[in-house]
């Protein structure tokens, strides 16, 4: 009799699948006895291969002829000869007995998927994101380059420049500057993550090695997976649907600097933002968001007080969100507590 254990793991313990558990313990509370009635495999099997035809199919796999070639053409070319040695799910599991099921031939071996970035951010200047967005201009084909970089918590702008290349120099400049102007110290107890996607700028050795020099870690996102990099995103998408974005291209880098910094200065200090209960970045960034969001909450208390009526539940949550993630993981299986008996 046993207590208290997760199903899926006391599953993977026992060797058996997490119906199959589930199924004993509603046998046991039920009106079964809680036995396991699995019939099990046949162990004498008739017309299993015999060791002699066994071991013509890993003789006929290692033949020059079949060095490179999987069983599902092997098989083919052995019944155009007249010959037939076993089903090509045969040549498989022999293979396989013998250490011999690996991939055949000079093609790649498929790689393992990235893992997925999961960052957290508890306070300010603790994680990073930035990327580069296109800047049309006057000459067709030729663009401006905007580069950003948000803290993921605050969402505010740390820096910014409008370059006419794509460079891993000017990144890793304008991280400097931010870090100067953050005093992020290289000897924090928690280093600051630098989250990007995979472009050229990103992963160039140049940017790499200031990181390094400043103590800041790297983070990236997956390969076309858009997601992995959503608070830049987001930005980008709220810089060029502004009412005031300009309806017609650039005409200079001077004067996309002046239309940056009006639109940052706007983001940071007026705009309300969604995300963070609806106080700018610049408040979130210092602190300022707890007091407003408490005085918020006692005048919504204070209006539900003058007329009740109008309340149908509890006023509405100002409460600053806490935990700010890249790609939250996903919420853990409750545990169930199992109670079964086995008898031999």
């Amino acid at each position: 009799m046993s207590a208290g254990a997760r199903a899926c793991k006391l599953a993977e313990l026992l060797g058996v699948g997490l119906t199959t558990l589930q199924r004993w313990r509603r046998q046991f509370t039920g009106d079964g006895d809680g036995l396991d009635r699995r019939k099990g495999s046949h162990r004498l099997v008739s017309h299993r291969l015999t060791e002699e035809e066994r071991q013509r199919i890993l003789l006929t796999c290692n033949q020059p002829e079949f060095a490179a070639m999987p069983p599902g053409q092997i098989v083919p070319i052995l019944a155009d000869r007249g010959l037939y040695i076993g089903s090509e799910r045969s040549f498989y599991r022999v293979l396989h007995a013998h250490g011999q099921a690996h991939r055949r031939g000079r093609a790649r071996p498929p790689q393992e998927p990235r893992p997925v970035p999961r960052l957290e951010a508890r306070g300010p200047n603790e994680v990073w994101s930035w990327d580069i967005t296109y800047l049309p201009t006057s000459v067709r084909g030729v663009w401006l380059y905007l580069y950003l970089v948000i803290d993921v918590w605050s969402r505010k702008v740390v820096a910014w420049d409008v370059a006419e290349r794509e460079d891993a120099a000017i990144a890793a400049d304008l991280v400097s500057r931010a870090c100067m102007r953050e005093r992020i110290s290289k000897g924090r107890k928690q280093p600051l993550v630098l989250h990007a996607d995979n472009g050229n700028a990103m992963r160039a050795a140049t940017l790499e090695s200031r990181l390094k020099e400043l103590g800041i870690l790297r983070s990236f996102s997956r390969p076309r997976v858009s997601n992995d990099n959503p608070y830049s995103e987001s930005l980008f998408r709220t810089a060029k649907y502004r009412p005031d974005y300009p309806s017609r291209p650039f005409t200079s880098a001077e004067e996309a600097c002046l239309w940056v910094a009006s639109f940052l200065d706007w983001y940071n200090h007026r705009h309300r933002h969604s995300g963070i209960k609806f106080v700018t970045p610049q408040q979130r960034h210092s602190g300022q968001a707890v007091e407003i969001c408490r005085h918020r909450t006692l005048v919504y208390k204070q209006a539900r007080q003058r007329h009740p009526r109008r309340w149908s539940r509890s006023i509405r949550c100002w409460q600053q969100p806490e935990v700010v993630w890249i790609n939250p993981p996903p919420p853990e299986i409750e545990s169930v507590s199992v109670t079964f008996a086995m008898a031999a």
